[in-house]
């Protein structure tokens, strides 16, 4: 784990009534220290286009103010950047934040429900390409676990267009970017930090929807993070990637399950949710949600696993699976070359050889 002094820290309001009425506009370097996400500026704009603005909106505590911009289901006001990209009769904007509510749906949340398709853009990395929730032309990526969201809101860009600006995008502030991805999920979340009011949504291919809006979560310190897991007996990595933040969500002791953050070195992420079984929300074998997707399922030590994803080059993949001391498995992960549901399966067979190995350590007893 990174030491305290290379470990992101970003500026925020004190109280929620100090939010602007009116996002500033502010450059990406500027904007970079308000922002507990990388943020991403394009470097390239689209043919035709030649202004590019952007505006900031600043993180502050729970509160419900009357602020243009801010989140509508929820007292939360976390930190978001907005960039309008316009020129030639066509506009589109671009939305960058954190998702830290839940996991990313199909790490692309915004085109839910839709059917989409994803390119490549270097260095391993995927947009997804499809219609968002307002009905536009949209696209969606994570980048160095920042969620870059696209609606077209004038005229047409083509897919061409749309995966070249993705591809452009470059880090405002290059060295941040390190201290980023070395910073626990569970000190960048707002919702790990903040008692901000939750909202029940789709979380992969699977259906699981049933958090409530009442906040829960209680998360484990991030220095006693690994400590913890190896007392639960659940691995603490998972081939490149290392647990490095949990939680337990639930009403006590009837309704209990545990969280386990992964990343990659790139950013990449991993999300294991593990529950006695019965004692918990996740309810084996798992209906399908209604995004477009591929299942399937697969044999493991004679225990089937549910397996989804979205496209066999590229993920995003969903699994489900029992374990034989007991307990209920889910894991879910994000876009990216190499994390095909071949690969992903193996990580699913990782864990729980790694679960078996431990022996009935206590997960969540």
């Amino acid at each position: 784990m990174s030491s305290p002094a290379t470990l992101w820290r970003w500026q925020c309001l004190d109280h929620a009534a100090a939010l602007d009425r009116v996002p500033p506009a502010i450059e990406e370097a500027r904007a970079q220290d308000w922002c507990n996400f990388v943020l991403w500026r394009p470097s390239r704009l689209p043919e035709g286009c030649d202004t590019s603005v952007g505006t900031l909106r600043r993180e502050a505590p729970p509160g419900r103010v009357e602020a243009q911009g801010r989140t509508p289901w929820s007292d939360a006001n976390p930190a978001g950047y907005r960039t309008e990209i316009f020129g030639g009769g066509r506009r589109l904007r671009l939305k960058q934040f954190l998702y830290d509510w839940a996991f990313p749906a199909a790490d692309h949340p915004c085109l839910w429900g839709s059917r989409t398709r994803p390119a490549e853009i270097g260095e391993g990395r995927v947009v997804w390409l499809g219609t968002d929730y307002l009905g536009h032309r949209g696209a969606s990526a994570r980048l160095a676990r920042t969620t870059v969201e696209l609606s077209v809101t004038e005229g047409e860009f083509s897919d061409e267009e749309i995966v070249a600006l993705y591809a452009a995008l470059r880090p405002a502030v290059p060295e941040a970017v390190p201290r980023v991805l070395g910073t626990p999920f569970a000190e960048l979340s707002y919702w790990a930090r903040h008692p901000a009011g939750m909202v029940s949504v789709p979380t992969g291919v699977f259906r699981f929807h049933r958090r409530g809006r009442e906040h829960e979560g209680d998360w484990v310190p991030s220095k006693k993070a690994v400590d913890f897991l190896t007392a639960q007996g659940v691995p603490v990595a998972a081939g490149e990637f290392r647990a490095e933040s949990a939680a337990v969500f639930g009403n006590g002791a009837d309704v209990r399950e545990l969280d386990v953050v992964y990343t990659s070195p790139a950013g990449a992420e991993l999300r294991l949710t593990v529950q006695r079984t019965g004692g918990g929300r996740l309810a084996f074998p798992p209906e399908q949600d209604k995004h477009p997707a591929t299942t399937e399922e697969r044999d493991l030590g004679g225990r089937p696993v549910r397996l989804g994803h979205l496209s066999a080059d590229y993920g995003a993949c969903d699994a489900w699976w029992q374990h034989p001391d007991g307990y209920d498995l889910r894991l879910l992960g994000s876009a990216g070359a190499g994390l095909g549901p071949e690969a992903f399966f193996g990580l699913v067979a990782g864990i729980d050889g790694a679960l078996r190995l431990a022996g009935n350590a206590g997960v969540l007893g």
